[in-house]
Order: C-alpha cells, then structure tokens, then sequence
C-alpha cells in the first residue's frame, strides 16, 4: 500500500509504502521503518529500498524471512525523503537546507519553531506522532559502517558519548553490520559499527530525535563508500546490504520484550507506559487501541520491566532476557478512589467499636456520594452476574492473555 506522509518544498509527494499481511489495519505488532535519500546526493538508499520491497513481495510465499516479516511486521519504507535534492543532485533540500541537521536537538536549540522547519522534516514529525515505530533506520552513503546514538556531545566535542540504552543500539548496529558481506571487516570502525559522536558530532540529526521523541530505536546506515555510484553498480550493493536490511526489520520480533497492558477490573486494554528500571530513557508507550508494546533490548541480560498508567498501581517484574524475544503481559490494578477508601473502611472490622450513631452520623453526612456509589456497586455485580452467564466470551478473554507471561 502506498501512501503520502507530506509534500517536499516543490511539492512533490514523500511517498511511503507500507509491507504487511494487513496494511492499513491496526495489529498488536511492531512497526519498523527504512528512511532513504536524506541527502539528495546519497541515492543508493533510494534504489535499495525500492528493490526491497519487490524482493519481499515476490518472495512472500518462498523465503521463510520475507513471511515472517510480512504477518509479523508493519513495515514502512520511504525510499525519498529528499526527492528534490535528488533531482538537483545535492545534498539539501530545494532550499538547500541539510535535512539531517533540521530536527530538535537536545543539547542546543535548533529551529524551535516549527513552521521554520522544512516540509520534509515536518512530514517525518508528524509520521511519528501518527505511528509508534519499534525502529528504524536511515540509509546514506560516503562510509561503509552502522551508526548510533549520540550522534551529538554537550560540549560539541568529538568523544564517544554513549546513550542510556547505548548496549541495545551495539546489538543492532552488530546486527547489519555481520550481516554484510564486507562491513564488519572495516579497519577504520571496529566492527563495522561507531558511535555517532565518536565518529563526528552533529546537531538536529533525526536518529537522536527519533529516539528521544519518538521511543524509536534508530540507526544510521551508511552503505556505500561511493555517494553516487554508476547504475552497474546497483545489483552489488543490494545483493550486499540484503541480508542486513531484512535481519534488522526481522530484529523487532525476534527479540526484545513485546506484550499488552489489561485492566484488572474490566479486562480492557490500557494505554500505558512500560520502562526499564536504570534506563533513562524515553518511555515506551503502548498502543491506543489494542495497548500493545514493544521494546527493544540487548539479550543474554537480567531487566526489571515496569508498566504504568495514570490512576493505576505500576507492576515492576524481573526478567532473563535469552537470546530470541520475550512476551510479558500486565494486568494493572487500579488505584481506589477516596470515597471508595471511605466505604470500605466503614464496612471493615476494624471499625467495630463505632457505635452506632456515628456510623450512622458519617453516612447521613456523606449520604448523596454513598448513595452514589451503592447504585454503582449494584450495577457492577449484575454486570458481573451477566458476564458469568457469557462463558465464551471469558474463554476468549483467557486465551489472549495465557499465550503470554501475566503479571
């Protein structure tokens, strides 16, 4: 399915096509996305990721990896971010701003404003704020190596500045990196990976604001040594970087820690927060409809996994992450209200040496909210007679949640 995020400066469409087994539908599944052409005269992205896609779709029924990744992922490619430095053969846009310094910066302030960004940039803004990508990554060229956070220092200085989940983003830079035919042989990056301030600072890059403001796992890729390359070229570098681009989409599912966030009391999904204890980083937030969620994390290491939702009690649990993914469900309970605290300590034993009186002096007082709450609490055990009367429906409601570990 293709579809149009935004317009370039000149008003060309940012095109966007979308790899699943059900485009378009809401699933309890990872996002990934593939961002090529940052830079206009960087094209090689562009090509790869419109001959990934064909390779996917012409070999969904034969390979096992192009199935797993298409019922298994929502897959995004945008094969040019940049189409009108492409067409001029220049690194900036139409305007000749440098795409990859236009994003919100951490350390200083870039563009505050937004109506001062470029389309482009804002186009990728509100993508984000649209779709809960799990990862991603941008595809360049002039190096032959994986980058990841930082990519900038507090000082501006050029030093390896390592973010919080700096182990995670080794994992999956090493990921594309060994897949490659020759990248992870580099004698310039050690092991075909870098960190981004180690290698040189930059500012208003959208790998780190990816990350901060999105809970997106991004990497920058650059896959070609040469920026331009001749045409003949072209099947080389894809029969190069194949491998990779597929083990790193096919990454947010087979490993990590993905589940869903219930409701105790009515079962529902909730819409709420799950981080790693000693991670400070940006939440993961669960999915508005279906409450599911994915984070990305380095295996063969213990993690305490918090999930959290306003006006529910947080459940923390310790897990051991082996090597492939874990599925962790919660069940949060909420959190009672004031009234509700007064109402059971008035039906409490501990409450037995109340005389009377002022038992019936607390209620005569608070009358109108208790009465309230009595209509309530009967409304809620018919519904909870009807739902006992429904088992089908509680068959269901369990086979959900017992394919996965409860807490």
């Amino acid at each position: 399915m293709d579809i149009s995020i935004g317009k370039s400066v000149d008003g060309v469409p940012l095109w966007v096509i979308e790899i699943s087994d059900k485009p378009g539908i809401e699933e309890a599944e990872p996002a990934f996305k593939f961002v090529g052409n940052v830079h206009g005269d960087e094209p090689v992205g562009r090509e790869l990721l419109m001959l990934l896609a064909n390779w996917i779709c012409d070999n969904y029924l034969k390979d096992p990896l192009a199935k797993m990744i298409v019922e298994n992922v929502h897959l995004h490619l945008l094969p040019s971010m940049n189409p009108d430095g492409f067409t001029l053969r220049r690194r900036g846009n139409a305007n000749n701003i440098d795409l990859n310094r236009d994003f919100p910066d951490q350390f200083f302030p870039m563009n505050e404003d937004i109506s001062s960004r470029q389309p482009e940039t804002r186009a990728i803004m509100r993508w984000l704020r649209e779709i809960h990508f799990t990862a991603s990554a941008s595809l360049h060229g002039g190096a032959l190596v994986a980058n990841y956070p930082w990519d900038g220092t507090e000082d501006r200085r050029r030093h390896y500045f390592a973010s919080p989940d700096d182990e995670t983003f080794r994992f999956m830079s090493s990921i594309y990196s060994r897949s490659h035919r020759n990248m992870s042989l580099s004698k310039e990056f050690e092991g075909g990976i870098t960190n981004g301030a180690a290698w040189y600072p930059i500012y208003g890059g959208m790998q780190d604001w990816n990350y901060i403001h999105g809970g997106c796992f991004e990497l920058t890729l650059e896959i070609s040594d040469n920026k331009w390359p001749n045409a003949s070229e072209l099947p080389t570098l894809w029969e190069y970087n194949k491998r990779s681009m597929l083990n790193l989409v096919a990454s947010v599912i087979k490993t990590g820690v993905h589940g869903r966030i219930y409701s105790s009391d009515s079962g529902r999904p909730l819409p709420g927060f799950v981080l790693i204890k000693g991670i400070n980083s940006t939440q993961i937030k669960a999915s508005r409809g279906l409450a599911d969620y994915h984070r990305m994390l380095a295996p063969g290491a213990k993690y305490e996994v918090v999930a959290s939702m306003p006006g529910y009690k947080p459940k923390t649990t310790t897990i051991w992450l082996e090597e492939g993914a874990m599925t962790l469900d919660f069940i949060l309970d909420p959190i009672a209200t004031t009234v509700e605290n007064q109402l059971k300590s008035i039906c409490d034993c501990s409450c037995s040496g109340r005389s009377s009186i002022e038992l019936m002096g607390f209620v005569w007082n608070a009358h109108l909210g208790v009465y309230f709450l009595l209509v309530i609490i009967v409304l809620a055990f018919i519904c909870i007679l009807f739902r006992r009367r429904m088992p089908v429906l509680k068959h269901r409601q369990t086979g959900v949640l017992k394919k996965s570990i409860v807490v």
